[in-house]
């Protein structure tokens, strides 16, 4: 059990992923980072000596502190942090009990920037993988919907990463979808995330045979697009549907739902 300002990696998992989750800030040394270039998902980097920047930084007054083993650099700027009003809490066991526990490590090496560009009127995967990114690599990541001829030149011009359009990284592979590329190159693979792909793979690829839940998400998906003319307000929408997807496929599927209720409920 965790001690006192402490959260176990189990309970902060399921946190990340939803809006819910904590600011995390990983203040760990640069020798230490360097020996083991990763982050626990929407983590980002700030010496621990610069608490005055670092609340500079910070967007919400929740705030998960992680070094290498979850003692005194972590604990040190949760302190500094629970003195000036925010609530601070640290990664009990650090970065060595998150990465023991086997849970989905962010590869820091594969995160391009904080500006994406795809193609406006957005459905599906260009939905989903802005609320991947959201939700577990950058929560202040921007996205920029254009006519999909303008896609690279806005990309060249403003320093952002191109998705979701044909001969660029961040696409179809395969039989795999653009989420499915961010998930296996962000290192994100979890039992919640992959079953949330599969759905999302099925649906934007016309292969509803995969997922019974994917001829509703592509329903959903134009619903959203025909109620709403602006892109970044259908985005927000589409945030929602798929945090709700989130949260089912992570402890959901069991349920079920009929009438009249066998049970009173």
């Amino acid at each position: 059990m965790a001690a006192l300002n402490e959260i176990t990696p189990a309970q902060l998992m399921r946190l990340i992923g939803t809006p819910e989750c904590p600011v995390i800030v990983d203040v760990c040394i640069d020798d230490d980072f360097s020996a083991d270039p990763f982050l626990v998902p929407t983590a980002f980097r700030h010496p621990h000596t610069d608490i005055a920047g670092l609340k500079e930084r910070l967007t919400r007054s929740k705030i998960v502190c992680v070094c290498q083993k979850g003692l005194k650099l972590s604990h040190g700027v949760a302190a500094y942090l629970r003195a000036d009003g925010y609530d601070a809490q640290v990664l009990e066991g650090g970065n060595h009990a998150w990465r023991a526990a086997g849970l989905p490590r962010l590869d820091v090496k594969k995160v391009p920037g904080s500006t994406w560009v795809t193609r406006h009127r957005p459905k599906i995967d260009r939905i989903a993988c802005p609320w991947l990114i959201r939700r577990f690599v950058d929560p202040n990541a921007t996205f920029l919907f254009v006519p999909p001829a303008t896609v690279m030149d806005v990309a060249a011009r403003f320093d952002a990463t191109p998705f979701d359009i044909e001969g660029v990284e961040w696409s179809h592979e395969g039989e795999d979808c653009t989420f499915d590329m961010m998930i296996k190159t962000f290192g994100l693979s979890h039992p919640a995330l992959d079953a949330l792909a599969t759905i999302v793979r099925a649906a934007d690829t016309n292969q509803h045979a995969l997922a019974p839940q994917a001829a509703g998400l592509l329903a959903i998906s134009v619903g959203l697009s025909r109620m709403f003319r602006e892109d970044n307000a259908q985005l927000n929408a589409g945030m929602i549907v798929y945090d709700a997807l989130y949260r089912w496929a992570r402890d959901g599927q069991n349920e079920g739902h009929d009438w009249p209720s066998r049970h009173g409920t």
